[in-house]
């Protein structure tokens, strides 16, 4: 297992497109200043021991020594040993609502960009347990299986939107079905599905989903995002807003918060609901419950005492720098001999 230290540091690669550019500016300057003092033949014949092939070597040392800098400033680290880890923590799996009503504006930026950051702000308060993230709209999909990789979770969140699922409406029982198929560790004792919606348009016969889940002990949380008075849902093309949604009736379709339906969903699974209208409000309601919950104890895999690279970098780059200050641009016998170029 390795890491890379400070990754910004491959940037410095760019200077050898730089470089490359430099040196045929340059020798076209030197060709053209040539012919303009005399013939080059003459030139050659009055300075027999200047090599043709040195300024190219030169060029080539200067090349290897800005890669191996560059990846020595980077400094690979490699783990010397795996250790084993004991943690403890609860099993959480958020449900995100996707339907094109999150686009509302009742909530800023809008419900959907809400409720990602609520998301985002609970993983900043999380230690070691392990998460999931199913999103829905006319059906629920899995987008991250349950994992203790927070960056790979804040990837797939940021990439959430609602055309990742064509189908409209919002299938609330298929996402708690979903998630009663994702808590895969049957000892766990404390298992949290946070359903992150505004409850419109929902699907019905979702009780026998709720049962099921309350049969596997799984506690529903629900957090409503918008308003009881509603917006409109804006129509984008990209990230430009083009319009707002209308019905057959040439009429602006105003979407509500069906906080009644959330309501509903956590009673009846023994959960809880909450407004998810603010976002420190909604993180504090959720690290409390977590917090209160039994924690279960699971060995993770680590590789500790990462050991720094650089210094195998570092060495052959000095090397070269060494041996380009002692190669000079006349010519060396042997070098002749070896007719690296074959001229």
């Amino acid at each position: 297992m390795y890491q890379l230290e400070e990754p910004q540091y491959f940037y410095l690669l760019l200077l050898i497109p730089a470089v490359l550019v430099f040196f045929g500016l340059f020798l076209t300057w030197k060709r053209k200043a040539q012919n303009y003092f005399g013939d080059r033949d003459l030139l050659q014949r009055l300075s027999p021991e200047r090599s043709k092939n040195k300024p190219l070597l030169k060029l080539i040392l200067a090349l290897c020594i800005i890669v191996l800098l560059a990846l020595a400033l980077v400094n690979p680290q490699v783990g010397s040993r795996l250790e084993k880890v004991q943690r403890e923590g609860v099993d959480i799996v958020f449900a995100i609502d996707v339907s094109k009503s999150m686009l509302a504006e009742d909530v800023q930026p809008n419900r959907l960009e809400r409720a990602k950051l609520i998301i985002s702000r609970t993983l900043d308060e999380l230690v070691s347990d392990r998460i999931g993230i199913i999103t829905y709209a006319g059906r629920a999909y899995p987008q991250l299986p349950i994992t203790t990789d927070y960056g790979a979770a804040r990837l797939f969140l940021k990439n959430i939107n609602t055309d990742l699922i064509p189908s409209q409406g919002t299938a609330i029982g298929e996402a708690i079905d979903l998630a009663t198929q994702y808590f895969d560790d049957a000892d766990q004792k404390n298992r949290l599905l946070v359903i992150i919606s505004d409850g419109e348009d929902h699907e019905e016969g979702i009780n026998d989903a709720i049962e099921k889940a309350r049969d596997q002990q799984i506690s529903i949380y629900t957090l409503g995002i918008g308003s009881e008075r509603g917006a409109p849902i804006p129509e984008m093309n990209g990230s430009r807003r083009i319009g707002y949604k209308k019905d057959q009736n040439n009429e602006v379709v105003i979407t509500k918060l069906n906080s009644k339906l959330l309501e509903e969903i956590a009673e009846d699974s023994k959960g809880k609901y909450a407004s998810g209208n603010s976002t420190r409000s909604s993180v504090n309601f959720l690290m409390e419950e977590i917090n209160a919950m039994e924690k279960k104890q699971f060995e993770t895999s680590l590789f500790a005492d990462y050991e720094d690279q650089f210094q195998w970098l570092l060495a052959p780059a000095l090397l070269l720098l060494l041996l380009d200050v002692f190669i000079l641009d006349r010519k060396t016998q042997w070098f002749k001999n070896l007719n690296l170029f074959k001229k």
